[in-house]
């Protein structure tokens, strides 16, 4: 008799499927979750800049471009317009205070000079007139006075004998008022005279001084318009290096045109302009250095600012430095400096280069190498201050880590790069 034979289940070919769906689905989970699957690119290690991290002293500076002046400097203008008669000097001489320049001629202001001293002859002879016709009043006067006086005392002794003789009826009543008339006439024409004397002294006191004060206004014009034909001689108003004079024979200036400029060298300053985004982080007794080739070796210089001006124009301020030692005998007006100007105190801190690399990440993120140095990943950072050389680490790299500070313009964003 047959006996049924049960099929199996679990045969060598079920098997066999079932480890190859095994294995593709572990495949597949590995790939899913273990798998890189960054984006990578190849980098050659010569094209690119490795830097290290580093903890090191910061001191937050910023470059900035200084220009030498002369911490007095005095201009030359044209007091009185003229024309260039003479030079005396030429720009670059050394000049001391007094000493000739320029000199300008002026027709018009000489003929005006002439005219104002003829006036000035005119009116002093009517001054001298005025007082001489007032002493002569008053020598009239007193002549006229004696003599009034005289008659008076005549007709005075008349009058009274008359009254006494008319008191006993020796003369008539008209002889005696004839002779009571002529001394009462004479007595007002005393007082009339007396008052018209003090009235023509009053008008001619106050002629004279009319007279003084018009001749010391004219005096005082005349002196004016002689310091300004003084002033046709351009003189240094101080020591200095003449560094600029504007003039040439047969050349005509006009009032107040400029004429040059005197630099007194006994001292300097620097004038800088710096962004406004530091306005307030700038303050006065800030330290700033520079390097000059001296006649042996590169010299640091330090400087510190004295004077803040906080009008901002097209985004600058402008600062005023002075050198805190006397500058070399090298520095000239006019010589540009390259200055660090500091903004903080020196502080330790984990810094890293400044390079290409924070134009194309803003500073967000790096690319950091492994402990083999084969391969760099990218990671998120964040920096703070910074200055001409180093970027300050707030957050992200540690010190010793190897980053790439070059730029990533050629890296198309990737993920890691493999460094060959």
């Amino acid at each position: 008799m047959d006996r049924q034979i049960k099929k199996k289940w679990f045969g060598p070919k079920q098997i066999s499927w079932l480890v190859f769906v095994v294995i593709i689905a572990i495949f597949a989970v590995y790939y899913f979750f273990y798998q890189d699957t960054s984006s990578k690119l190849n980098v050659r290690t010569e094209k690119i800049i490795i830097s290290t991290i580093t903890e090191e002293p910061f001191q937050e500076f910023i470059p900035v471009l200084g220009k030498v002046m002369p911490v007095t400097t005095v201009f030359l203008d044209a007091i009185e317009g003229g024309r260039v008669e003479k030079k005396f000097v030429e720009a670059g001489a050394w000049v001391k205070e007094g000493d000739k320049i320029l000199h300008l001629s002026n027709t018009n202001l000489v003929i005006n000079i002439m005219q104002r001293e003829a006036e000035y002859v005119t009116q002093s002879d009517n001054l001298q007139k005025s007082r001489l016709s007032m002493e002569q009043k008053k020598l009239a006067h007193i002549t006229l006075m004696a003599e009034l006086d005289y008659q008076l005392q005549t007709k005075m002794r008349d009058y009274e004998q008359s009254e006494a003789l008319f008191q006993k009826k020796v003369i008539s009543r008209k002889k005696y008022a004839d002779d009571k008339e002529i001394y009462e006439y004479l007595i007002r024409k005393k007082r009339l005279a007396e008052e018209n004397f003090t009235q023509e002294i009053n008008f001619r006191q106050v002629q004279i001084e009319q007279f003084e004060a018009s001749l010391k206004r004219m005096s005082a014009n005349l002196e004016l318009i002689k310091e300004k034909l003084e002033s046709l001689t351009i003189r240094a108003p101080i020591s200095g290096q003449l560094t600029v004079l504007n003039a040439e024979i047969g050349e005509s200036k006009a009032l107040g045109q400029r004429l040059g400029q005197i630099n007194v060298m006994d001292d300097l300053k620097i004038i800088t302009g710096i962004d406004e985004h530091y306005i307030a982080r700038v303050k006065e007794g800030n330290i700033g250095t520079f390097d000059l080739e001296g006649s042996t070796h590169e010299v640091t210089h330090e400087v510190n600012i004295v004077k803040i001006l906080p009008d901002v124009r097209e985004g600058q301020f402008v600062v005023e430095l002075k050198f805190i030692k006397n500058p070399l005998s090298e520095i000239r007006i006019g010589q540009t400096l390259h200055i660090k100007l500091t903004l903080g105190e020196l502080t330790k801190v984990i810094t890293v280069p400044r390079g290409g690399f924070y134009q194309s990440t803003a500073g967000q993120w790096i690319y950091v190498l492994d402990s083999t140095g084969s391969f760099a990943t990218k990671r998120s950072i964040r920096l703070g201050r910074k200055n001409a050389d180093v970027f300050e680490v707030l957050e992200g790299l540690n010190p010793r880590e190897k980053v790439i500070t070059s730029n990533y313009d050629n890296f198309e964003d990737m993920d890691k790069l493999i460094l060959k």
